[in-house]
């Protein structure tokens, strides 16, 4: 590892302005970086690492962060891609947890470095350990985990307690590696909801967050949609009593500009579920993987046998399990993009007051949407796992509850000033997202449509 240069306190003061380094005019080793700009690397007393991010640019990174980042847990995050088989669809979207582990690194130090400008005393450790834990946020993902985690409910979450603690353990060199700097605990309160003050978790884990300024930016840039947003959202960052708040208010009076780019962010995070996370052929390669999955969790797979994965070794164990022959099939038709159909589709639109039952009878790992496939199946003369119905939990668009400093004081955003209606009716829109799926080969799509327009007793909303 080269010889690191100093920043801050070893190098000169830890400076408060751009104006203050300007006066230093002294300059860094090994980085070409002027003390002018290093109010744009605060919070890193030490500069062990730079890195060049496609997204944020360069990243630096502390002796601390670069042992952890080099640990063989952080390592496997580069083997899982951040959007599963959004690649399938969009082919630039081949971006991995690891690279989106960094650009969160790198949004988390601009919202700290704006709030110290702001005037906000932020402690250099508190710092250090925000950084960390925002780093190692999205460790304990498996491949393609949202899919049959959050939808099919086949494992639980990624950020469930007995994961984090295998992740974590002092078996694991994550775990071994936090603990002799100092960290663990701390990080692991911040991970679990219980930080030592309310800030440092938000900034990681809350509504518009680190999480949300990197993936927005980062998904974006990878599936080819021209959209972005301003850097100002992060001089609107503020504290009060300990929480994280997004201020909408300047010299006595609501701040239109702030409002305005806030709703922008809103915007941002639609486009992207609407065009990317649900889109159909994403949907129905995530459900096929999520049946090949379901079918084995039910013999020889288990989900530690997942946690040393990346997706193509995933995929891998998952075509040589013994097992049904129809799962070898979902993961080859995946993995050469002979995906199932849409043959059934149903929204809030079809079934009306009839959705919030639909989804408590179907959704997850429930008995009744399985003797639903398998009613299908056999009425079309398809095998057991060849018809897959989707129907994930309704949606909510959290980020509409972004807590806000305004004029008239801290509430939710979709609460706040002239454009509370708008707000609430970009979340109504964001719900009406939601639709329900039956998948099938090709060739059938047409017999499974009318034998679940039979089944539900409702017509499909799509027919091709």
């Amino acid at each position: 590892m080269s010889e690191p240069y100093l920043l801050g306190a070893a190098a000169c003061p830890l400076l408060d302005r751009p104006s203050d380094a300007q006066k230093q005019g002294l300059l860094l080793r090994r980085a070409n970086v002027t003390c002018r700009q290093v109010w744009l690397v605060a919070h890193i007393e030490v500069v062990s690492l730079l890195l060049r991010d496609p997204v944020h640019g360069d990243i630096y990174l502390t002796e601390n962060e670069t042992r952890v980042l080099d640990t063989r847990e952080m390592q496997r995050l580069r083997g899982i891609k951040q959007l599963g088989t959004a690649h399938l669809v969009f082919p630039g979207c081949v971006h991995t947890r690891f690279d989106h582990s960094l650009g969160a690194l790198a949004a988390t130090h601009r919202i700290l470095e704006h709030l110290r400008l702001a005037g906000h005393h932020i402690d250099q450790q508190d710092a250090e350990l925000v950084r960390l834990a925002i780093l190692i946020h999205d460790v304990t993902h498996i491949p393609y985990g949202h899919t049959f985690e959050d939808e099919r409910e086949i494992f639980p979450r990624h950020d469930a307690g007995p994961r984090l603690d295998h992740f974590l353990g002092a078996h694991s060199e994550l775990g071994r590696t936090l603990a002799e700097i100092g960290a663990l605990d701390v990080v692991r309160g911040i991970l679990t909801g219980a930080p030592p003050t309310p800030w440092m978790g938000q900034v990681v884990s809350s509504t518009i967050d680190a999480d949300l300024l990197d993936y927005l930016r980062r998904d974006s840039f990878f599936a080819g949609l021209r959209q972005d947003y301003d850097d100002r959202i992060f001089a609107y960052f503020t504290l009060e009593q300990g929480q994280l708040l997004i201020n909408m208010v300047k010299h006595g009076i609501d701040r239109p500009d702030a409002r305005t780019e806030v709703l922008h962010l809103l915007r941002m995070r639609y486009m992207l579920t609407e065009r990317i996370y649900l889109h159909h052929a994403k949907i129905a390669s995530g459900a096929m993987i999520s049946k090949a999955v379901e079918l084995h969790a039910r013999g020889a797979l288990r989900e530690e046998a997942l946690y040393d994965l990346g997706d193509q070794t995933f995929l891998d164990l998952l075509a040589r399990l013994p097992g049904p022959a129809v799962a070898a099939q979902l993961v080859e038709g995946v993995t050469t993009r002979r995906l199932y159909k849409r043959a059934y589709v149903l929204s809030s639109v079809s079934l009306g007051a009839e959705q919030a039952g639909f989804i408590a009878k179907y959704a997850g790992q429930s008995p009744e949407r399985e003797a639903v496939e398998n009613a299908i199946a056999a009425k079309v003369r398809l095998k057991p796992g060849q018809v897959i119905l989707y129907c994930p939990k309704a949606s909510f668009f959290k980020e509409v509850a972004v807590p806000v400093q305004a004029r008239a004081g801290i509430a939710p955003l979709y609460q706040v000033g002239t454009n509370a209606g708008e707000v609430r009716a970009m979340a109504n829109q964001y719900e009406s997202l939601w639709r329900t799926y039956v998948f099938c080969p090709p060739e059938k799509v047409d017999a499974v449509r009318r034998a679940c327009e039979q089944y539900f007793g409702i017509p499909s909303e799509f027919v091709v």
